[in-house]
């Protein structure tokens, strides 16, 4: 596929995808977990850009800090629209050497890059955001290609997370080979946080995390003990918490279905420790049940 092509597809696709955030969906989790909807757009739209004076042969120095911060403004989508229609036109353009961070480049090589880039955060993008992700075939074989042989280069820079294991679709397996987990949404980001707050004590982030009208059942015998509303689940919480000397709590396994969560782990004390499984319901990006049991 010429260069030009696959660049301007996936700079499409990503556009495409963000004229479809609802507006209460800019403050979303992405699988980039540094990055919310918005922070992932700015990041794209940036590179987008950028791209104009790079493939006209500026140099970063040149450019200076004129592209940081927010380029969104109070019209993301236009914004985005606006960027890639700019980035797709400066792709055509013929120049010698690209000047980047890291050394002079040549244009094809810089445009592949973007490609990747805007593919994966298309993933990004349309996961967090509930729509079915455009990971086009031709696009995922040819950016699947070129990343093989720069996969441990990017690796070793900290530009990508750690490979995951076991995935054989090609379009899973290059997500996978980008440190992404294909299974993502935004339920596993809720349910992580969970599990770190609960680690550390912190029940102010515990609380953030579910609904007015949480339901938690503990592991207490037979049935365990049941507390309706987050006044009364706070409150067992931060019982737990008090009586609790050298807590930890390590989360074994999760598996994230929909708006279910099925969570295994193992909590510890000063003088021992249970292992068990948190059964989630998730309502509106919030937990609404937790229902915990143990091993007996």
């Amino acid at each position: 596929m010429n260069v030009v092509e696959l660049h301007n597809r996936a700079v499409a696709n990503f556009a495409e995808l963000v004229s479809g955030v609802a507006p209460e969906q800019w403050t979303a989790p992405t699988p980039c977990t540094d990055w919310d909807v918005r922070a992932l757009v700015n990041h794209v739209v940036g590179e987008e850009r950028w791209t104009t004076p790079l493939m006209q042969g500026r140099t970063i120095a040149e450019v200076g800090d004129t592209l940081d911060g927010d380029l969104l403004g109070d019209d993301p989508a236009g914004a985005a629209a606006a960027a890639a229609r700019e980035a797709e036109l400066a792709a055509t353009w013929s120049i010698e050497k690209v000047h980047l961070s890291y050394a002079d480049e040549d244009p094809p090589e810089y445009l592949r890059q973007l490609a990747a880039d805007h593919l994966i955060h298309g993933w990004d993008l349309a996961v967090a955001i509930g729509v079915p992700p455009r990971l086009d075939a031709e696009l995922v074989a040819e950016v699947g290609a070129w990343f093989e042989d720069r996969e441990e280069i990017y690796r070793s820079a900290g530009m990508v997370g750690a490979p995951l294991a076991g995935f054989t679709d090609p379009a899973d397996a290059l997500l996978a080979a980008f440190g992404r987990d294909p299974r993502w949404s935004p339920a596993s980001e809720v349910i992580e946080r969970f599990g770190n707050a609960f680690a550390a004590g912190d029940l102010d982030t515990l609380m953030s995390l579910v609904t007015d009208d949480i339901v938690f059942e503990s592991t207490t015998p037979p049935d365990g003990g049941r507390f309706e509303g987050a006044d009364a689940v706070r409150a067992e919480w931060a019982k737990l918490f008090a009586e609790t000397t050298d807590l930890g709590f390590e989360v074994e396994e999760t598996v994230v279905l929909g708006d279910r969560a099925v969570v295994r782990w193992r909590y510890s004390w000063s003088s021992g420790h249970v292992r068990g499984v948190d059964v989630f319901r998730l309502r509106d990006g919030k937990i609404a049940e937790n229902l915990a049991y143990v091993k007996g």
